[in-house]
């Protein structure tokens, strides 16, 4: 049995320039070559392959046999895959980051993020990104080591040196508890919030090791995900602050309350781009820096 030859990539790009165009002879235009030359490329093309990819008949307009449907679409994956190769060279050439790794604390509403995400794809589709959700001091360790380029971080990065920041808009952060607890009802005395759990969201890393934030009960959980964290309020396993984007749909739906605290009605939670001064973020970043302070 024979073996296939291995058609080269131009011979590729002419028979996907030849079903896309419509003809031979548009093809021809579109590659700028005489006609003779497509068809020359095109009767290699079978040769190499061992298989006709068109049928041969007296239509106008040339129809690909079964086999040549199938190699049509495996030579548009590979043109398509050249394509962005080029593409990413160009950026590279230009200065672009290859990839660009951003670290972005869990209190950022996931509408901002995404929508931000979403335009640089579209501006930068060459551009890989790899993303890491995180809590306090996690997101400031992570530019620190320099495995994040551009961080999203809550305020602890103010107290760190030898970085660079820009505030965003912050996130209103409010204290919430499932309808059937204790604190949900009215008249809440001054201090009551003291006597029952607190779920408080904690740092991985250990910036704020020994360090609480708007931390008022006396018995607290300590959780590493706010996902749990929210799970465990709409259960009524305890009280805590969350940002109120998050939980919106839960209070108009009635799954949790805000609650009337006399010593804490909610904060406001200050979030800023950080990156380190001495590694300026490159033209991938900085776009995204301008669409994020935008927002």
């Amino acid at each position: 049995m024979n073996e296939p030859g291995t058609p080269s990539f131009d011979q590729l790009r002419v028979l996907v320039a030849v079903v896309e165009a419509g003809s031979l002879a548009a093809a021809g235009r579109q590659l700028g070559r005489a006609t003779s030359a497509i068809s020359y490329a095109l009767d290699n093309l079978e040769a190499q392959l061992g298989l006709p990819l068109f049928t041969r008949g007296t239509a106008r307009r040339p129809a690909l046999t079964e086999a040549g449907k199938i190699v049509l679409a495996d030579a548009r994956r590979l043109a398509q895959g050249v394509d962005g190769l080029r593409a990413r060279v160009k950026g590279l050439l230009e200065g672009l980051e290859a990839e660009l790794a951003i670290a972005v604390d869990v209190m950022l509403p996931t509408d901002r993020l995404v929508a931000a995400l979403t335009a640089f794809q579209a501006e930068y589709p060459t551009v890989a990104v790899r993303l890491h959700v995180e809590a306090l001091g996690a997101v400031t360790q992570l530019v620190q080591d320099g495995t994040a380029t551009l961080g999203i971080s809550g305020p602890l990065d103010s107290e760190i040196g030898g970085m660079s920041r820009q505030a965003l808009r912050g996130v209103e952060m409010i204290p919430v508890a499932a309808p059937g607890h204790p604190l949900a009802g009215p008249g809440i005395a001054s201090g009551a919030a003291r006597e029952h759990l607190q779920l408080v969201l904690t740092d991985r890393s250990p910036l704020t090791a020994g360090r609480d934030f708007s931390v008022l009960g006396l018995r607290s959980w300590r959780l590493a995900d706010l996902g749990a964290k929210h799970a465990l309020l709409k259960a009524g396993a305890g009280w805590g602050n969350m940002p109120e984007p998050m939980v919106r749909d839960d209070l108009r739906a009635g799954r949790l309350v805000r609650l009337a605290l006399p010593e804490w009605q909610g904060t406001l939670y200050p979030l800023a781009m950080i990156h380190l001064t001495h590694s300026p973020p490159g033209p991938a970043a900085r776009w995204l820096m301008g669409l994020l302070a935008g927002q």
